[in-house]
């Protein structure tokens, strides 16, 4: 996790590894649906009596990180005086499996991540990241573990590569002893989905035949400096993940896809402010979505915040800072463990065709139907974003009960640019969300050397590409919108746009930028940038010589945790 996670001390004193050598039996695997918030392992408080008190059966444990960096022995909060051993938690897991829970032991976390104390990060031997990972297993006869991976654990290649070439080696191990263990990564999200350092955790895991059990998103701290309905944002975020997913897996299905999914929550408001605040409203919210997509995991930062002992503090490891009962959001989200939780209220919707081409100044149209697939039925309203300039969308009726139908409505001018250009049609009940996607073909030839969309007039971001990137009416250059790139603490906010020019001809491509390190570039078949940080618009010109194909990638974005970044007036001459 995140800022918050950094009260957690590290400590200077290293002492020797124990390895495992035996799997004695197996411990059960954790239901396919489990509720497990973290606990704050370094307060000195009880896991059990505090799952007890809270109703949550299951508990993700955190941190396991080394002292030092360069170690490869791991403790509880980096303290060598809370070794992986039975007299630390040991008599607590006893009385939670007892009680029909179980633990998620969690390796890394925000400070781990920043000091090189997390396991993969500090210790460059995969066989002796294996061992401290399976002497966690035996030692608490668990069947998952958390790999909390943030901040610059996320930008060390070699570090990500010996983490999941040690998963590898210890799932080989389970499988050789007949034990069941899963892995999870909690990684940070934006609210479309992952950035591409945390995909690139993921397509390395793939790389190396690792199995990742579970994908779990730290839905908050978005650094975007934006209001949020926290909630909305946890549904669209995990939308994105799903997608991811099913590239990285092409042979799952959804419901597969979905059942890879964790959903971590920080309750009240979190550590980056106001503007993020998770209410006991969301919570009720987010259980009904994650029952009705099938999710695995859900949780939330962190156990000992489940209380309203600080109305408006914002931040706090022992309080949420809204006003709520205590332990209001453990008793919303418990009901969730368990093989089958009760499905709320559902729906589908589909689109036919999910494509179309039309002619400059021509119209088509879809067919939308939904379904109930839970529950009962709901009003569910329709919405449509990325239409590019010159074409417009909507949906009549704008609403329907579900179960009823509705007609998505495509026009454009003469002006539209040629091109294909993907809708994305976003359906909301009370309960839930669904997207689907309709692809619209403007015909024609795209000119030569055209940046489309270059002053974000269309109010959509198509056709760039962006991590959680938007268009904004305040600050503009010139006209009324202009491109808003939310860099944050792991990503850059990367907008993109190819563009085919002449080959081997050269060229200057210009901005008008605002923002602390703002950066424009050309890359692919032609690799030029510039930056600068202003606090008033200004404008960049990067000269460049294009290559053999003519083709190239405009780009713009800001830099890690340096802030937003405003765009506008893109040109190439």
């Amino acid at each position: 996790m995140r800022r918050l996670f950094s009260l957690v001390a590290t400590v200077s004193t290293a002492i020797g590894l124990t390895v495992a050598t035996a799997a004695p039996a197996s411990a059960a695997a954790l239901p396919a649906h489990v509720f497990a918030p973290y606990f704050e392992a370094w307060t000195g408080e009880s896991p059990a009596a505090l799952a007890q008190q809270s109703g949550a059966k299951h508990l993700t444990m955190a941190f396991l990180q080394t002292a030092t960096a360069g170690s490869c022995t791991a403790y509880w909060n980096g303290d060598p005086g809370m070794p992986i051993a039975a007299s630390t938690f040991g008599n607590d897991i006893k009385t939670i499996k007892s009680r029909g829970g179980d633990v998620i032991p969690s390796f890394g976390g925000y400070t781990a991540t920043t000091t090189g104390t997390e396991i993969a990060d500090s210790c460059g031997n995969v066989s002796q990241i294996a061992a401290v990972f399976q002497n966690v297993i035996t030692t608490y006869d668990i069947s998952r573990i958390d790999l909390d991976i943030e901040a610059d654990s996320l930008n060390n290649a070699a570090g990500i590569d010996r983490r999941n070439k040690a998963i590898k080696q210890v799932e080989d191990w389970a499988a050789a002893n007949g034990r069941t263990i899963q892995f999870s990564y909690t990684l940070p999200t934006t609210t479309q989905g992952l950035a591409e350092s945390g995909l690139a955790v993921l397509r390395n895991a793939v790389t190396n035949n690792a199995r990742v059990d579970v994908v779990n998103l730290m839905t908050f701290d978005y650094y975007d400096n934006q209001p949020h309905d926290m909630a909305r944002d946890t549904q669209t975020a995990a939308e994105g993940l799903v997608r991811q997913l099913g590239a990285l897996y092409p042979g799952k299905t959804p419901a597969q896809l979905w059942a890879m999914v964790g959903i971590t929550e920080m309750i009240g408001i979190d550590d980056f402010g106001p503007a993020e605040t998770f209410t006991t409203a969301n919570a009720v919210t987010v259980y009904n979505w994650a029952v009705a997509k099938g999710i695995n995991t859900l949780s939330f930062w962190a156990l000992q915040r489940d209380n309203g002992n600080c109305p408006g503090t914002g931040g706090r490891d022992d309080c949420s800072g809204v006003a709520q009962e205590t332990w209001q959001f453990s008793r919303t989200f418990a009901p969730f463990t368990g093989e089958n939780p009760n499905p709320g209220n559902d729906f589908a919707v589909t689109l036919n065709p999910s494509s179309g081409a039309v002619n400059p100044g021509a119209a088509t149209s879809a067919a939308i139907s939904t379904t109930v697939t839970s529950g009962t039925a709901q009003t569910v309203t329709f919405s449509v974003a990325g239409t590019p300039p010159g074409v417009t969308a909507a949906v009549s009726p704008s609403s329907v009960t579900a179960g009823g139908s509705a007609t998505l409505n495509i026009s454009t001018t003469t002006a539209a640019p040629p091109g294909s250009y993907p809708l994305t049609i976003t359906a909301t009940s009370p309960a839930a969300s669904h997207t689907v996607v309709y692809t619209v073909t403007v015909n024609g030839s795209s000119p030569s050397g055209g940046i489309l969309n270059a002053g974000f007039e269309s109010g959509a971001l198509t056709p760039w590409s962006g991590q959680g990137d938007t268009v904004v009416s305040t600050p503009t250059h010139s006209g009324t919108k202009s491109l808003q790139v939310n860099a944050t603490g792991s990503s850059t906010g990367q907008a993109s746009q190819a563009v085919t020019l002449e080959p081997n001809k050269s060229y200057t491509l210009k901005a008008w930028v605002q923002g602390n390190f703002a950066y424009l570039g050309v890359s692919g078949g032609a690799t030029a940038s510039a930056w600068t940080s202003s606090s008033g618009w200004k404008q960049l010109s990067v000269p460049f010589t294009t290559g053999s194909s003519g083709a190239v990638t405009v780009y713009v974005h800001g830099w890690y945790g340096q802030g937003t970044v405003y765009a506008d007036d893109f040109s190439i001459s």
